[in-house]
């Protein structure tokens, strides 16, 4: 009776041990998923947080090595420290996050107070472009020519998550009111 009992909780363990690897086979690709959205959204997190907090020397290594070799450091940051001035950023809201191999693209929310040239607040909605370099979440968004390089050698992620045109907002009279992009103001 007892080689019964031992035959009968090593096949009950064995089953067990299957039925976890099958569960841990079959449900992977979700979590690695959803662990690629997690690191996206902390790459974004933590580049806006360098451009809120002045790292501008840490921001550059957040570029694509396409985008590095057309600026140097020095030069995007004295571009940066230029402006410091005229804005803060107090947040940013992350949307959805997609993911498609060593691409990926966030609906962003940045809100900003622009001191100079005047006082107001405003905000931007925005894609925010990554590509993952040598294992870590680099930022392309402003950099069209980078963007469109990745769109047109992964033409089927361009057509998942084709391009959103950028918008700006001022608040006044208590709503937000849409500021022409790419145009002046009269």
């Amino acid at each position: 009776m007892r080689p019964a009992k031992k035959t009968v909780a090593k096949r009950s363990t064995i089953s067990s041990a299957i039925t976890g690897a099958i569960i841990l086979l079959i449900c992977s690709p979700v979590w690695a998923g959803a662990s690629d959205q997690s690191d996206v959204r902390a790459a974004i997190q933590r580049i806006f947080n360098q451009l809120k907090n002045g790292e501008y020397e840490s921001l550059y290594d957040s570029l694509p090595a396409s985008a590095r070799s057309r600026i140097s450091r020095d030069r995007l940051v004295q571009g940066l420290q230029r402006t410091h001035d005229s804005f803060q950023l107090p947040r940013t809201e992350l949307g959805q996050v997609r993911v498609s191999g060593n691409l990926a693209v966030v609906d962003t929310t940045m809100y900003a107070h622009v001191a100079k040239p005047f006082d107001a607040d405003g905000k931007l909605v925005v894609q925010q472009y990554l590509v993952r370099e040598d294992g870590n979440w680099k930022v392309a968004t402003g950099d069209t020519a980078t963007i469109n390089r990745f769109l047109q050698s992964n033409p089927s992620f361009g057509k998942k998550f084709p391009i959103k045109r950028a918008e700006a907002f001022v608040y006044q009279n208590d709503k937000w009111v849409p500021l022409p992009l790419g145009q002046r103001r009269s």
